[in-house]
C-alpha cells in the first residue's frame, strides 16, 4: 500500500480485488473515487465511483495497483479512514471506517462529525 502526503486514506486489499474486478468487467481503469456528499441519514454520505482519471487536487492511495483518489473537500471529512469491501450474511459492499465520524446510521453510508 502507498498514499501519497503521510497516511490520508487506505485502501485495503479486500477493497483494491473488488475494484479491480469491477473495473476490468467494465473496461475502465482500476480507479476508485470517495467522495462525501451532504445528505444521508446521519448528516453527510459516502459516494463510491469508478473514475476515469485523478485530478489535479485529489489525494491518492494505492493498494496492488488499484488507486484510491478523494477530491480535497472530501479529504477533509475522511482524513485517516480506510476502505474496505466486505461480504456476510447481510450482502457485500465498500465499508469506510472512518475516525472523524462521531456518529454513523445503520447501512453504514453516512455519518456524522
Amino acid at each position: 500500500m502507498t498514499t501519497t502526503a503521510q497516511a490520508r486514506i487506505s485502501l485495503t486489499f479486500s477493497a483494491a480485488r473488488r475494484v479491480a474486478a469491477i473495473a476490468a468487467r467494465q473496461g475502465k481503469p482500476p480507479l476508485l473515487r470517495l467522495s462525501v456528499d451532504g445528505g444521508g441519514c446521519a448528516g453527510f454520505s459516502y459516494r463510491f465511483a469508478l473514475a476515469d482519471a485523478v485530478e489535479a487536487d485529489d489525494s491518492v492511495a494505492e493498494t496492488d495497483g488499484v488507486k484510491l483518489v478523494v477530491d480535497s473537500v472530501s479529504l477533509d471529512l475522511v482524513q485517516g479512514s480506510a476502505v474496505d469491501f466486505v461480504e456476510d450474511l447481510g450482502g457485500a459492499a465498500f465499508k469506510v471506517t472512518n475516525p472523524n465520524a462521531a456518529s454513523g446510521c445503520g447501512c453504514g453510508s453516512s455519518f456524522s462529525v
